[in-house]
């Protein structure tokens, strides 16, 4: 790769340190899905079924995956049950990013019946959802393990949950894309079209952020060539051919990390295997999200 850009340089200046939000990400996001399940407040009566269970009832619940997958979003689970009652106690019996297998309890909580029951959805909704997305990733990363491509994320995400669904991207072994409009430059066909040319959007780019991620977006190889001279830190291929993805390879001659993009799933990744390339980028694994079947049990 040029300029001394390597996979971690290049992850780090994509975007802002994830694990800098990540924690008010999380607790965001649990309030908003705890206020949404408790019409608007966080107010332990306004749940009409748990207001048949006595206040001093307590109990033993688990979390058990019922399918082979990829764990993640036990800090959000936690949030869940530690926003609800600070008498509830969570021991994980494994970490984000652990392979679990179908019947694994994955965790064991006690305390107050009613807070439990009441965060039950809620945690849940987070597991399963944050855990479908590790699981996908790690498919396409297992396809590619012996590579040197890595998979990138994208934008397209479910509103709300970008941190938590690039983090889960993470714990499956993929690499985060930037995380928005803000911490790097991706520079598109309408970016292109508006500034009149390649040239000219990327020196503006420069004039602009200097010390920013530059990429560029081309569609053909004359787009490609005229990126490359314009030094810019990464060259994505739209919807590039097999035969046209190899001639850019040669032509770029591992100047510039290049990323290839477009319809690519799990049924053709593996053509790109020998294309000499350094990312590929799949929105699909944030917006077609399968979620784990996971249930809580009180004992």
């Amino acid at each position: 790769m040029s300029n001394n850009l390597n996979h971690t340089t290049i992850s780090n200046r994509r975007n802002l340190n994830l694990s800098q939000i990540i924690d008010e990400a999380i607790h965001s996001n649990v309030i908003k899905a705890l206020e949404e399940d408790l019409g608007g407040s966080i107010q332990i009566e306004n749940d009409l079924s748990a207001s048949l269970i006595s206040n001093n009832n307590v109990c033993e619940a688990t979390i058990i995956f019922k399918e082979d997958g990829i764990l993640c979003g036990t800090s959000w689970a936690t949030e869940v049950f530690n926003i609800l009652s600070e008498k509830i106690t969570i021991n994980w019996n494994y970490q984000d990013g652990d392979h679990i297998k179908a019947g694994e309890k994955i965790c064991s909580i006690t305390g107050p019946s009613k807070e439990i029951l009441i965060g039950e959805r809620s945690a849940l909704n987070f597991l399963q959802t944050l855990s479908g997305c590790s699981t996908k990733v790690n498919e396409y990363c297992s396809i590619l393990k012996n590579s040197k491509i890595r998979i990138l994320d994208t934008r397209k995400t479910i509103p709300g949950l970008r941190t938590a669904l690039k983090y889960a991207v993470k714990c499956g072994g993929g690499l985060n894309h930037r995380h928005g409009l803000y911490d790097a430059f991706l520079i598109k066909e309408n970016h292109i079209a508006s500034c009149g040319s390649i040239t000219e959007a990327v020196n503006k780019a420069k004039s602009i952020a200097p010390n920013k991620l530059i990429e560029v977006e081309v569609e053909n190889i004359n787009e490609l060539q005229e990126a490359l001279k314009n030094n810019v830190d990464v060259i994505m291929l739209d919807n590039f051919s097999i035969e046209m993805i190899h001639q850019a390879t040669e032509i770029n001659k591992q100047k510039v990390p290049l990323e290839v993009s477009g319809d690519i799933n799990l049924n053709n990744l593996t053509q790109y295997l020998d294309t000499n390339v350094d990312y590929i980028s799949i929105g699909a694994l944030t917006k077609n999200i399968k979620a784990l079947d996971l249930s809580l049990r009180i004992k």
